[in-house]
């Protein structure tokens, strides 16, 4: 713990070396009389102001919470000399603000009574957060000295994007050939009915339409859709972004990729991400709690970086992209580079779906007749974008702040069916 001198020892000692060196000059011992007092606080100051050895540890009861949750900080206090006055400031992140509790204080530290203080935060925005930065300033009786203690920020905190509720995700046209929820669209052992044929040789006496036997005359068996897992890659686009205050284009693609994995890995799919902007970053497909966990962890980790480089989706490994698998772009399409990728990936043959993160409602129309000309121009360019996705058999939605995802979603799953049902 650091000490320093305080303005009022200054003050005294000051006062004690003023009247000393006046008794010197005009010869006067009264003078010196006056500036005892003063001498022999500042003495006493120096003789008895140790140091009060104070302890601060700063807790917080979780380490993982999601936007708008409350996480209680406590900063145990103690020292083995009281303080009769103790100065308390926590800085805290921009996105955690103070629920409960007061921040500053200033209270009053008693020889080895433990104190804790305790404030109530809530988590305003995602991200990763490492909070316990707190400043502590007291003084002795006299208040002759200072004693300063500054702890380090040492406590990770971290707040996942608030998720979404939905009822239908995507169906992919392809599932994988292990166990899952999803209904195949090949026929299989399974639960779910398909058709009935006629029996052939290996078919299971268990399979057999005994209605449409006694019908037909002959044996018939019925055919089921197995249940499969499927892989879902999820592709978030952090080129670049559309701001307006504290909210942006990329915390709805955040808030959508977090809603999609919890949603898909709770049906036992495998789940897998690609942070496509100024760096590449992937994880590979997974399932369980831990591969969600894993998702999260990464989505807090996305930024968006300023790069100039030109960089195509063939640089990630082929094993990143598992075939047959269903990717969910999260993008503004704001950047040339994510759209060429997006095109990319479709005429390399995946199944490709697009919720575009719209940065229509944070762009200003304008004031001026050019500039609404411009915003105008600007929208039926977008248009045109969607459009020559569309037309390639790729689903667009648009998404905006305060519409419901599974909208977007169920519009998505309507242009697909009829995709697929043209393309058959």
């Amino acid at each position: 713990m650091r000490r320093s001198a305080a303005p009022k020892l200054g003050a005294y000692a000051g006062l004690a070396g003023l009247g000393l060196l006046a008794a010197l000059v005009l010869g006067r011992p009264l003078l010196v009389a006056l500036a005892a007092p003063f001498a022999l606080v500042v003495a006493v100051g120096l003789i008895f102001a140790d140091d009060p050895e104070l302890h601060a540890v700063v807790r917080i009861d979780r380490e993982r919470v999601l936007e708008g949750d409350v996480v209680e900080l406590a900063l145990e206090l103690s020292a083995e000399r009281g303080l009769p006055r103790l100065d308390v400031l926590i800085r805290l992140p921009e996105g955690l603000v103070v629920e409960q509790g007061k921040n500053p204080v200033s209270i009053r530290l008693e020889p080895r009574a433990p104190r804790t203080l305790t404030l109530r935060l809530r988590a305003r925005r995602w991200g990763g957060y490492v909070v316990g930065d707190v400043l502590l300033r007291g003084q002795d009786s006299l208040g002759l000295f200072r004693f300063d203690l500054a702890l380090p920020r040492d406590r990770q905190l971290r707040v996942f994007p608030r998720e979404e509720q939905l009822r239908h995700l995507l169906r992919p046209q392809d599932t994988q050939p292990y166990a899952g929820d999803e209904v195949a669209r090949r026929r299989g052992d399974g639960i779910e009915f398909a058709d009935i044929r006629p029996f052939a040789f290996g078919d299971q006496v268990t399979r057999v339409n005994w209605r449409a036997t006694a019908r037909r005359g002959e044996l018939w068996v019925n055919d089921r859709h197995p249940e499969r897992n499927t892989d879902i890659v999820l592709f978030l686009d952090s080129f670049a972004e559309a701001r307006r205050g504290d909210t942006s284009t990329l915390d709805l693609a955040l808030r959508a990729a977090a809603t999609l994995a919890r949603g898909y890995i709770a049906k036992r799919d495998r789940v897998g991400l690609i942070g496509f902007g100024g760096s590449l970053r992937w994880l590979q497909p997974g399932t369980g709690e831990a591969q969600l966990y894993r998702i999260c962890e990464a989505l807090l980790d996305t930024r968006i970086l300023l790069h100039y480089a030109w960089r195509d989706i063939a640089v990630v490994p082929a094993r990143v992209l598992p075939p047959q698998a269903l990717v969910i772009a999260l993008s503004p399409l704001l950047d040339e580079r994510s759209v060429h990728a997006l095109h990319d990936l479709r005429a390399r043959g995946y199944d490709l779906a697009v919720v575009e993160a719209s940065p229509v409602p944070y762009m200003d129309p304008g004031r001026t007749p050019a500039e609404r000309l411009a915003f105008r121009l600007w929208l039926l360019r977008r248009n045109a974008l969607r459009e020559r996705l569309r037309q390639s058999g790729v689903a667009v939605v648009e998404w905006q702040e305060g519409k419901p995802l599974a909208v977007g979603l169920e519009e998505a799953g309507a242009f697909r069916r009829h995709a697929f049902a043209g393309r058959g």
